[in-house]
C-alpha cells in the first residue's frame, strides 16, 4: 500500500459553540459535493461511455467500437470510480485555492527578516506593514502577535517574562485558527489514495470472475465474453491505481506546503519573543 505523508502537528482547536455551525456547514458542503461527483460520474458512465455510438451492435452494448465502448463494459465498479476521480480533483481544486492564498506573496523567510529589521529598529508599524502585504497565514499570526507584542510595549503591569508569555499566548491562538483551515478536507485526499487502489481491485476481481464464469461453459468458451471479463478488469485496475496516484501526489503536494507555513509560523512567533526581549528588557 502506497504511504502519504503525515500532516504537520497542529495545537488543538479552541473548541467552544462558535465553531460548531461552521464545521456543520463545511460536513454538509462536502456531503454535498460528494453526493454531486456520484451523479455526474453515473450520469457519464451511462449516457456518454454507454451511448450506442460507442459500440458495433448499437443498444446491446456487447461489442465495443472504441475506448469510451470498453470504459462501459468495465462495469457498476467504473461509475463509483469515475466518482471518486471527480471527488479528488474537486477537493484538489480546493485545497489549492485554500493552500496558496495561506503561502501569502512574500516567502516565509523574507518576510520574517523584514519584520525583525523593524523590530530591531523599534519600527512596529513597519513591521505590522509586512504583515499586510505578505497577506498569508504567517502574516496573519503575526500580525496577531506584533498587535498584542506593541500593547505589551507600553504596559508597565507585567514584568518582561510575562510580557512575553504573553505574546507567546497570543501566537498561539493565532495559530490554532489558521491551522486547521489549512489541514481541512485533506482527509478526503488521503482516504482517497488508500480506497481507490482497493476499488480498482474489487473491479478487477470481478472482471477475473466473468472471464472464468466464460472459460467454464461447457464447450469452447464464450470468446466475447472472456475478452470483456479482462476488459473489466483492466480498465478498473487502471481506474483505481491512476486515481490513486493523483491522490497521492496531490496529498505529499499540500502537506509539503503546509509544513513550510508551518515552520515559517514557528519561526515568526520566535522572531517576535526573542526581540521582545532583547529590545525591552
Amino acid at each position: 500500500m502506497a504511504e502519504v505523508k503525515t500532516a504537520a502537528a497542529r495545537p488543538s482547536t479552541p473548541q467552544g459553540s462558535a465553531g460548531k455551525p461552521k464545521n456543520a456547514n463545511n460536513f454538509v458542503t462536502n456531503f454535498l459535493v460528494v453526493l454531486a461527483c456520484i451523479a455526474v460520474g453515473w450520469l457519464v458512465w451511462k449516457f456518454v461511455l454507454g451511448s450506442p455510438n460507442n459500440f458495433q451492435d448499437g443498444e446491446t452494448r456487447e461489442k465495443a467500437k472504441n475506448g469510451l465502448g470498453t470504459m462501459y463494459q468495465g462495469g457498476f465498479v467504473v461509475p463509483i470510480l469515475m466518482a471518486t476521480l471527480l471527488t479528488l480533483l474537486c477537493f484538489i481544486i480546493e485545497r489549492a485555492l485554500t493552500v496558496f492564498k495561506a503561502k501569502g506573496k512574500v516567502a516565509s523567510g523574507e518576510f520574517v527578516r523584514k519584520v525583525q529589521y523593524h523590530l530591531a529598529n523599534k519600527n512596529i508599524d513597519a513591521a505590522l506593514a509586512e504583515c499586510d502585504k505578505q497577506s498569508g497565514s504567517v502574516g496573519n499570526v503575526m500580525r496577531a502577535g506584533l498587535v498584542k507584542y506593541r500593547e505589551m510595549v507600553s504596559n508597565n503591569e507585567l514584568d518582561t517574562e510575562q510580557k512575553v508569555l504573553s505574546i507567546q499566548k497570543e501566537i498561539e491562538e493565532a495559530t490554532a485558527l489558521e491551522l486547521p483551515m489549512l489541514e481541512k478536507n485533506l482527509v478526503f485526499l488521503s482516504t482517497i489514495a488508500s480506497c481507490a487502489t482497493l476499488l480498482g481491485l474489487f473491479g478487477t476481481v470481478m472482471g477475473m470472475i466473468r472471464s472464468f464464469a466464460a472459460m467454464a461453459q461447457a464447450g469452447a468458451p464464450d470468446a466475447t465474453a472472456l475478452a470483456g471479463g479482462i476488459s473489466e478488469a483492466l480498465i478498473n485496475t487502471a481506474l483505481g491505481i491512476s486515481t490513486s496516484f493523483i491522490a497521492i501526489i496531490g496529498y505529499n503536494f499540500f502537506t509539503t506546503i503546509i509544513d513550510g507555513i508551518t515552520f515559517g509560523i514557528d519561526e515568526s512567533g520566535f522572531t517576535l519573543t526573542q526581540s521582545f526581549a532583547a529590545n525591552y528588557k
